[in-house]
């Protein structure tokens, strides 16, 4: 994978994001950019550590090297394949996402977002940058996530995006942060299945409509492919043995136990899937998954040597309370999409 400065500087100088150049494929991606805050006090949020006088001391200069940085990730994820949709976690509001793709060489390729406040009390929500060249938007709004018995305590919601892919056929988009194992494994288990049975209605409501639907969700889980939320709540498939109707197609399960997108003291785990649909799995009259595989973005420079656990992990923007100055904890993961019109083209 090629990631240098000068390989970056060629994604804006010589199109390599440019209007489709590569024929009817495109990527889609998802990452958990780790705590993309402006350094505002907002007055109905709980923010106040990501402030210039704040515990993390989050300055102006700090901010804008993360979207710095974010850039560089972006532009490096579109370097084989141009970027069309990236799912995004961890984001604080409207402004982050309008300095990212206007206040950093993203601008040069127009990229848009969408993004809806949720209740979250830390104010962190799940957003989408997109290129209107490549991908449509139609219609999009929050999917909230009211866990009982508590139904006044509020986590993130997900954010659905209905639109139009190589203005040929209709993508469903599903972006997901479940809520988090902090206060315990067992003690928010619960709370994560909920997440994916919530998740379950939305997709099995999509089917029913439309049998053939093209559906992608993903996001940071918080479990892995085999736990609960998503083997069992969600009840995502590893294969397609049987594959019925309204299965959805994990592409994250052969990375299990072998590689990962986040690392916790010495364990790597797949918490960041993305899953599919039946109908991109094999399609002959729109779109489908390139090889049906889904992949994990880590270049050279989203990871450092990991002296205490062995090995590499993420080069993350803190370690606890402490700047880092990295990219995020976690890595982005990806899938190509292709056009069956261009394929059969190619033959």
């Amino acid at each position: 994978m090629k990631t240098t400065l000068s390989i970056l500087l060629l994604c804006l100088t010589s199109k390599c994001l440019s209007n489709n150049a590569f024929g009817d494929t495109a990527r889609i991606a998802f990452y958990n950019v780790e705590n993309l805050f402006d350094y505002f006090k907002d007055s109905i949020k709980n923010d106040d550590a990501w402030t210039p006088r704040g515990a993390n001391r989050w300055t102006k200069a700090r901010y804008e090297k993360k979207q710095k940085d974010l850039f560089k990730v972006i532009a490096a994820l579109g370097y084989e394949q141009p970027l069309a949709i990236l799912g995004l976690c961890e984001i604080e509001n409207k402004k982050v996402l309008q300095d990212l793709v206007r206040g950093t060489p993203l601008r040069v390729h127009n990229y848009r977002y969408i993004h809806h406040e949720s209740a979250d009390f830390r104010g962190i929500d799940v957003a989408m940058i997109y290129r209107p060249d490549l991908f449509e938007v139609l219609e999009h709004y929050p999917i909230l996530l009211i866990i009982p018995p508590d139904t006044v305590s509020r986590t993130r919601d997900f954010l659905y995006v209905k639109g139009v892919l190589f203005q040929r056929d209709t993508l469903h988009l599903i972006i997901c942060h479940f809520p988090s194992k902090f206060g315990g494994l067992m003690q928010t288990i619960d709370r994560r299945a909920f997440a994916g049975r919530l998740l379950r209605e939305k997709t099995d409501s999509i089917l029913l409509e439309n049998p053939m639907a093209n559906i992608i969700t993903m996001g940071d889980f918080n479990d892995e492919p085999s736990d609960e939320s998503i083997a069992v709540a969600f009840r995502s498939r590893c294969d397609t043995t049987n594959f019925q109707p309204t299965d959805m197609l994990n592409l994250m399960c052969r990375f299990e136990g072998k590689k990962g997108t986040h690392k916790f003291r010495e364990t790597w785990s797949i918490i960041d899937q993305i899953m599919i649909s039946k109908s991109l799995i094999k399609n002959t009259n729109g779109f489908s998954i390139l090889e049906q595989k889904a992949h994990i973005f880590e270049p050279d420079f989203l990871l450092e040597d990991d002296k205490v656990n062995m090995g590499k992990k993420p080069f993350r923007t803190y370690i606890g309370p402490r700047y880092h100055g990295g990219f995020s904890d976690h890595l982005p993961v990806f899938v190509d999409v292709v056009s069956n019109f261009f394929v059969s083209l190619q033959k």
